[in-house]
């Protein structure tokens, strides 16, 4: 199939601001029976009963959270969502809506932001979720997304990050540091292709890094399979920024050390074979590469036996006195302090 050289690019301007939301928001209907109003007046209006309201919000912003050089505008549009749901889903809770607000410049044509709102459309249908609002302005910079998420939990299902406990077992879901090597790969070809714009990039090698990098998933089924082993997480917090980053998050806030086995760590086989292509200690990434939107949490020591056969869970070390410290246990068996080298988004 040959590509249109020459698309169609309608300038956002001829439609306006309102007549933008209008055309951006046609397709998204109401699922909640908490979602009373939509868009189209001046506010949400919304109605959760004895429910807990969990909110949450995130901003992308471009050259610093995502390069649409090798970022389709779809794909993005579906990150933006799931990245916002996967904090809801490490409260233990249940995502129910989200506003949307973007800025744009005007070298975005009304056709890429179909594309970018069919990839929150998607997001919304994929994970039952309202789109309620939002705004649009312009920007100076390039594209700017923001996205707010609330959701909904009884009181004494939320978890926070302070609950951890001495003698806690460690548990991660899904495998880490693949998203990182498949931004490694992706920022690699589009060096080659700007040396050689007729060198075309064979990814599949790699196809399931770059998945994890361009289209991740939040885990919110993670609160209904711990509700059907009967266990409730005594702290979590999402893998946003990188195993190391987080779990020492959860022993600060908990005021307490912990162990944690290198031998443990749930990697795939195709992020060992890129490593080391790459010349990477794949031990380093899994522990620092960030954007996994894997959950981390802790449970009580005597809940092993519900967890230990189940394929989404991987217990990767305990919970120890604060005295103690954070530490990683090597595979040589060695004891060392583990430091945060995830990603700071102040220092991107």
């Amino acid at each position: 199939m040959l590509e249109d050289k020459n698309p169609q690019r309608t300038p956002v301007s001829q439609l306006g601001e309102f007549g933008l939301i209008d055309h951006l928001t046609k397709s998204f209907d109401i699922k909640h029976l908490s979602t009373l109003k939509g868009i189209g007046d001046d506010g949400a209006v919304l109605d959760f009963k004895d429910k807990k309201v969990v909110v949450s919000t995130d901003l992308l912003v471009e050259g610093v959270h995502f390069d649409l050089s090798y970022m389709p505008l779809k794909h993005l549009g579906y990150k933006a969502v799931v990245v916002n749901l996967s904090d809801i889903a490490a409260m233990n809770a249940k995502p129910t809506q989200i506003t949307v607000s973007i800025a744009v410049s005007n070298r975005f044509p009304l056709e890429a932001l179909e594309e970018l709102f069919n990839g929150i459309a998607l997001a919304a249908k994929t994970y039952n979720i309202d789109v309620i609002g939002g705004d649009t302005t312009s920007s100076q910079k390039g594209l700017i997304i923001s996205i707010t998420v609330l959701g909904e939990a009884n009181l004494d299902e939320i978890v926070y990050r302070n609950g951890a406990k001495e003698n806690d077992l460690i548990v991660v879901s899904g495998d880490l540091g693949s998203a990182y090597m498949g931004l490694q790969v992706l920022e690699r070809e589009k060096q080659v292709f700007q040396v050689n714009p007729n060198n075309q990039p064979d990814l599949d090698a790699y196809t399931y890094l770059i998945e994890r990098q361009l289209k991740p998933e939040a885990r919110t089924d993670i609160k209904e399979l711990l509700e059907k082993l009967e266990v409730k997480p005594t702290s979590m917090i999402d893998i946003s920024d990188g195993l190391s980053s987080e779990l020492l998050h959860i022993c600060k806030q908990s005021n307490v050390g912990c162990n944690l086995f290198e031998e443990k760590i749930p990697v795939d086989p195709q992020f060992i074979d890129v490593c080391e292509e790459f010349n990477i200690d794949s031990t380093t990434i899994a522990l620092n590469g960030g954007e996994d939107y894997e959950l981390l949490f802790t449970i009580p020591l005597e809940d092993f036996d519900k967890i230990k056969a189940n394929p989404n869970f991987t217990v990767i070390g305990h919970i120890t006195q604060a005295s103690e410290g954070v530490n990683l246990i090597t595979r040589a068996n060695t004891k060392i302090p583990l430091k945060a080298r995830g990603w700071d988004a102040l220092e991107a």
